[in-house]
């Protein structure tokens, strides 16, 4: 059961009813968590778990949700460009995770417009996704992309549910060129590297006397501080970092003005002293 809290940590999709924690957690390939890991996280709240599609402890967790499946929504990062990719990928996932369907399913980092292309085309893995749609495969469709002006193409398509860009307080283009447009759209957008790889997380040369560097939850607190960011992703590599990132279900309220202050003046040094990325 999700525990009841105040409104800002929960949030509905498209299609559904369904009460979502905003605070999502998330795979990686070489992750350390186990299943009981992942358990303990959905016991304490979290019901957005996304899936990066590689084999792992992860998707054992899925696979043997059992009767708690209806209330988790499960997002899986799609691979294949092709028609043919697609099916064989999309057979594979659902025996991998033991499930008739999948809530959302992103296909995984976009970084070309030349690979948009291939996906939308004639004999892309789109039309397979979309007969999944209607088939009740597949809930929802998104994309999952590094590239600000990619997603907004994306987004104005039409063809898509939902995006999931990177955003953080050091990566905060979003705010000026994607979020007018999906919010414009009412298109949900979960955000990923809030920690920025662990930089937010260490100090810079410019850090005023006596700063003391917040930790990984006043990181994913500022991501969701957004009213355009739909889910924020963690992705602890163990219990201990789990249980930290977790303590963000205990906020009452938004962050004070002044807190969120100086959250994003730290972003912005770290942005200026660790190297440069768009």
């Amino acid at each position: 059961m999700i525990p009841q809290g105040p409104h800002f940590l929960f949030t509905t999709l498209p299609g559904s009813t369904r009460r979502i924690c905003r605070l999502g957690v998330s795979s990686r390939g070489d992750t350390n968590l186990t299943v009981a890991d992942v358990h303990f996280a959905l016991e304490h709240g979290v019901n957005f778990l996304n899936w990066c599609g590689t084999t792992n402890t992860f998707a054992d967790a899925i696979a043997g949700l059992g009767p708690r499946r209806e209330d988790i929504l499960v997002c899986v990062q799609f691979e294949a460009r092709t028609a043919a990719d697609a099916r064989r990928e999309l057979r594979r996932i659902l025996l991998e995770l033991r499930t008739d369907c999948v809530d959302v399913l992103t296909f995984y980092y976009v970084e070309e417009p030349a690979e948009w292309e291939t996906l939308i085309g004639t004999g892309g893995a789109l039309e397979v996704c979309r007969a999944a749609q209607k088939a009740g495969e597949v809930r929802l469709l998104g994309l999952t992309t590094h590239k600000r002006s990619l997603a907004v193409t994306a987004a104005r398509s039409g063809l898509l549910d939902l995006l999931m860009i990177r955003y953080n307080a050091a990566h905060r283009g979003a705010e000026k060129e994607v979020f007018p447009v999906t919010d414009a759209l009412g298109m949900p957008v979960v955000v990923y590297t809030c920690l920025r790889w662990g930089g937010l997380l260490l100090g810079t040369p410019d850090d005023p006397p006596g700063f003391r560097v917040p930790r990984a939850p006043s990181w994913y607190r500022f991501a969701l501080e957004s009213p355009s960011v739909s889910v924020a992703l963690m992705a602890p590599d163990n219990r201990a970092e789990l249980e930290e990132d977790l303590s963000v279900l205990e906020a009452r309220g938004p962050l004070a003005a002044d807190d969120y202050e100086r959250l994003a003046e730290h972003g912005a040094r770290v942005r200026k002293h660790g190297g440069k990325f768009p």
